[in-house]
């Protein structure tokens, strides 16, 4: 990879559009170009020490190299970006056909296996064949590789019977999909295959995912005493996307936990996040759009993204604590604290100045551009859990059993609170800030009140 250069970025446009993940603990150069260049982007960029963000094209204006100075998290003496900076790399793609299809990675064109129903065990024969239509086929089944074989979809893993080694010339798989003519679907004696979401090598005799690929999957395995701890994918692919949607430090991945533990099924992410990956929110690793999960969390804001929702649940915070939390989250950690030098330099200001704005527009977007919204205030859920959690999951079309709902109280905090040492001994917020974050309050609670909902709770401006 080479080193471009330091540019500006915003939570508002990214300056790289493609796919995004974090890693508050772990993150490096070398990971993040890694991930952008599997997934056949030609940029990588990082960003706060720990976001990694990949595009096909830089939207934005360089910036002078100091202001990129942030220590990578996961390698001192490296750095990774710096507030609202993106150090960018252009990537030197190992294959020029490293293409993407949506969520799938294009891979090439393959001689057909020859021993092919165990080299690519599930299959499903498709008349009006598309590339869609056979990788969410394959993505639904857990596979990390889709074949596309004219009318057949086939799936599996990359094997020694099925190496994806000796690509063939594209000519040969150039036979028109049946269901949609401008693209290709392969040949009974040539596929044409595509790398999905789907993480894994194929697993050993005996697992449980060494079964057919139409067997039935068994319950999840309750834990002692613990009757709302079991969590498992949807056993039926989702058409129906629903966004848990709110401006960052707006109490997000407290809600993703309170959801997981009252429906007993994992949540997604718009993004990837790998220290929540480790701590259990194993639908992190999931495309946003692969139907497994019961919602999807995201801080998107465009209308576009907005509308690719088919309902939300949007969760508004106090933006003097949101902007805070945040703030604490990104020189901090999911459950750290920013240093007192942090709020102390030129970082808090500048963050302010960024995100306060998008405080407001966040949810008047939501409001504006979303289908189906359900409004919820962070601070009505802290006061009455689960008044606002049967809420949720309402919307979210699950039966939460009562064993689970009462359960919830023993765990409701989960791994994902900030604890109450180091917290700071002033008000980082100047009167100019104050008057400033005022204004943004009063036209979020004016537009929730003209599509008669409950305006913003009194705490919000401070007496």
């Amino acid at each position: 990879a080479r080193y471009v250069g330091c540019f500006e970025d915003s939570p508002r446009r990214r300056t790289l559009r493609g796919v995004s993940f974090f890693d508050y603990k772990k993150m490096t150069v070398f990971r993040c170009q890694d991930n952008c260049a599997e997934r056949g982007y030609l940029y990588a960029g990082l960003e706060f020490g720990a976001e990694c963000y990949c595009g096909h094209k830089i939207q934005a204006g360089n910036v002078s190299e100091a202001e990129c100075a942030m220590a990578c998290k996961g390698e001192r003496g490296t750095t990774c970006g710096g507030a609202n900076r993106l150090s960018v790399y252009r990537l030197e793609l190992a294959q020029e056909a490293a293409r993407r299809h949506g969520s799938a990675v294009f891979r090439g064109c393959f001689r057909r296996p020859d021993n092919v129903s165990v080299a690519l065990p599930a299959a499903r024969a498709m008349r009006n064949m598309s590339v869609d239509k056979c990788v969410d086929f394959c993505t639904e089944k857990e596979f990390p590789l889709s074949a596309l074989a004219g009318t057949a979809c086939r799936c599996g893993f990359p094997t020694r019977l099925f190496t994806l080694h000796e690509r063939e010339d594209e000519q040969l798989c150039a036979q028109r999909c049946a269901g949609d003519e401008l693209e290709s679907c392969g040949t009974a004696d040539y596929f044409l295959v595509y790398q999905t979401q789907v993480q894994g090598e194929r697993p050993s005799p005996g697992s449980s995912l060494h079964r057919r690929a139409d067997a039935p999957r068994r319950p999840g395995r309750l834990l002692a005493d613990n009757r709302c701890m079991d969590r498992r994918f949807l056993p039926a692919r989702s058409r129906r996307v629903v966004a848990l949607a709110s401006f960052p430090g707006a109490g997000n991945t407290w809600a993703r936990h309170l959801i997981e533990l009252a429906t007993g099924y994992y949540t997604g992410s718009y993004y990837f996040d790998g220290s929540l990956y480790n701590k259990g929110f194993k639908g992190e690793r999931d495309h946003w759009r692969s139907g497994r999960t019961i919602c999807v969390k995201t801080h998107e804001s465009g209308q576009k993204e907005i509308e690719s929702f088919d309902a939300a649940i949007l969760l508004i915070r106090n933006p003097y604590k949101a902007l805070m939390a945040e703030f604490n989250r990104k020189y901090g950690g999911h459950i750290g604290f920013a240093a007192h030098a942090h709020w102390q330099g030129k970082e808090w200001p500048e963050f302010v100045r960024t995100y306060a704005p998008w405080w407001a527009t966040h949810t008047l977007d939501w409001l504006r551009f979303g289908r189906n919204v359900l409004v919820v205030h962070f601070e009505d859920l802290k006061r009455d859990l689960f008044a606002q959690l049967q809420r949720m999951v309402a919307l979210l079309g699950v039966a939460a059993r009562e064993d689970r709902l009462l359960c919830v109280e023993g765990q409701k905090d989960g791994n994902f609170k900030r604890s109450g040492l180091r917290k700071l001994e002033y008000d980082p917020y100047t009167p100019e800030m104050r008057a400033l974050i005022g204004g943004y309050i009063k036209t979020v609670d004016a537009a929730l009140r003209l599509r008669n909902l409950s305006g913003v709770p009194d705490d919000y401006s401070p007496r």
